[in-house]
């Protein structure tokens, strides 16, 4: 079974991180897909809208292409709250020793 060129596309960007549009064109074309302008914007429209990578122009034919990386917060009171808990509940046990 082939991945849909997205998924190829996504891949190959993932993978550097971040890089210009004729970078990411080149690497493709190394890779064997051959990939005509139109559809290579198609495609990094596609990914742009949904939320997985962020183009921004750099210079007036240059793009700048990037991974969208997801920001985890750790709510500290949250993590408290879960120890306490946690705690909690191997102490409901009968026989079982208080750390």
């Amino acid at each position: 079974m082939t991945l849909p060129l997205k998924n190829s596309v996504f891949d190959k960007i993932k993978e550097h991180g971040s890089l210009t549009d004729s970078e990411l064109s080149k690497a493709l074309i190394k890779d064997g897909f051959v990939i005509a302008e139109d559809r290579f914007n198609k495609l990094l429209l596609d990914l742009e809208i949904i939320g997985r990578i962020n183009v921004t122009w750099l210079t007036k034919d240059t793009r700048r292409i990037e991974v969208i990386t997801e920001k985890v917060e750790v709510d500290e009171i949250e993590a408290q709250n879960k120890a306490m808990i946690e705690k909690d509940y191997e102490a409901s046990f009968p026989g079982a020793e208080n750390e």
